[in-house]
């Protein structure tokens, strides 16, 4: 194990600093350890159903846009339920997952090595090198809308793919999904008092980041080490989708007390949380929240394997990311998306990862 990443299981976010593009003044280990943890077991992450947005008219898109609003304001996180993605799609995509990991030999899954696309890392990262600054115990693979056959654009399979028959099970459930993003954004806008078709445009066709996360069974030697499953984060991106996973592990940081929340969404709902795009553009009224995946507090439990598929939600690299028309005392100043993205995300993977723009 590298230096710096064995110096990552005791490090804390604020020596990483100075990457971010947003307001954290929060402090964290990048990995839990069970000695120095606090945990908050009274804090319920709010649900709300998009079923009020989606079927409820004009008073039930007024009642969704508070109920939304106010979850994310308190703590960046939510729990949606009445979507209208039939659960069949989420049981889809966990079935498959691992045969996306597992199937290809590591000599075939190399040949998709991560590489930057525009904003995003895109491809495959091997265990313990999903960044430069932590052994996270976890393989992951990133695929963004280049890499999906959708209508109207070119499609580009073989060149993301190792198992190219999982691609429409994903492009299903990302299809899906995508159809959530106007209804939650024109929500948080309402929310803030904002025209709530602002971002429409923007949004249409945008780019995302679909991340499969497959965490094999924990060794012994791992588990001894402290690393931990997926270091403590925020996402870089407007809002995640993440579909209810079904192992223990997430974690939510309650940034009031400084607590940490065992987050568990009952099967077939979305967890929905906010990222520093949204952060910059509401001027950190809608916070970007740390989150973690730690090991199953059962020791048995550590044996078996944990999938989880979140969709990032991004915009389009040349767009211009600025505080929202509105919001009193903008805190900062217009960036280009690409330039705020990769600056952020060069804690990860390097200082030479920025874009220069």
């Amino acid at each position: 194990m590298a230096d710096a990443k064995s110096h990552g299981i005791d490090a804390t976010n604020q020596e990483f600093v100075r990457f971010d593009q947003v307001a954290k003044s929060q402090e964290y280990r990048l990995a839990e350890a069970a000695e120095a943890e606090a945990f908050d077991n009274e804090f319920v992450i709010r649900t709300c159903d998009l079923g009020l947005f989606l079927r409820g008219g004009a008073e039930g898109k007024r009642r969704f846009a508070e109920e939304l609003g106010s979850a994310l304001r308190e703590i960046g996180f939510a729990i949606l339920e009445g979507h209208g993605i039939d659960p069949r799609v989420h049981e889809e995509a966990a079935r498959w997952t691992p045969e996306v990991f597992l199937r290809p030999s590591l000599q075939e899954k190399l040949r998709f090595r991560a590489a930057r696309h525009g904003s995003v890392n895109q491809g495959y990262f091997p265990v313990k090198e999903t960044s430069d600054i932590h052994p996270d115990l976890v393989e992951g693979w990133v695929f963004c809308r280049r890499a999906f056959d959708l209508p109207g654009e070119p499609a580009r399979v073989g060149d993301f793919w190792p198992v190219p028959e999982a691609e429409p099970v994903f492009r299903r459930m990302c299809l899906g999904q995508e159809k959530l993003i106007a209804p939650i954004m024109q929500s948080l806008l309402a929310y803030l008092g904002c025209d709530p078709h602002l971002y429409d445009a923007r949004l249409e066709k945008t780019n995302f980041g679909l991340r499969l996360n497959y965490y094999p069974p924990v060794s012994a030697e791992d588990d001894a080490s402290g690393a931990a499953r997926l270091l403590g984060h925020e996402d870089v991106d407007l809002f995640t989708f993440l579909p209810a996973p079904r192992v223990e592990g997430l974690q939510v940081l309650n940034r009031a007390n400084g607590k940490w929340i065992r987050l568990d969404a009952p099967p077939g709902t979305i967890i929905l949380n906010t990222g520093d795009y949204m952060q910059r553009i509401t001027n950190d009224i809608l916070p970007s929240t740390t989150h973690r995946v730690s090991k199953p507090r059962d020791a048995r439990l550590r044996g078996e394997s944990r999938v989880s598929f979140p969709m990032n939600v991004y915009l389009r690299e040349e767009e211009i990311l600025e505080v929202l028309p509105g919001l009193p005392n903008p805190k900062y100043s217009p960036v280009k998306a690409i330039a705020f993205h990769t600056r952020i995300t060069s804690k990860y993977y390097g200082e030479g990862y920025a874009a220069d723009v």
